[in-house]
């Protein structure tokens, strides 16, 4: 199945999420390993963003709603059981 946003296919989830926001993820997570400098010129860019498009956080929380409703198994959690400890019997303690 492929998935469209507009006329871009998303091929990754990273793909979705960008066209989705209209920009790089990263801008809004960054990247490991960023300078000092780099983080502040990302954090000015996403400033000027969401003084552009002071509604961004709200349309964003809509479509995390959204997708959330339409497919609750993404929370489905299953425990894990963990496999019993072997005892093993130690030299000069009573088992």
């Amino acid at each position: 199945m492929r998935t469209y946003i507009g006329r871009q296919q998303a091929i990754s989830a990273e793909d979705f999420a960008e066209l989705a926001l209209g920009t790089p993820v990263e801008l809004w997570l960054g990247v490991e390993g960023e300078t000092d400098e780099e983080r502040a010129a990302r954090e000015d860019a996403a400033r000027d963003i969401l003084a552009d498009n002071p509604d961004l956080p709200d349309d964003l929380i809509r479509i995390a709603a959204r997708v959330i409703e339409e497919n609750p198994d993404l929370f489905d959690v299953i425990p894990l059981v963990r496999p019993a400890r072997r005892r093993t019997a130690r030299k000069g303690v009573a088992a």
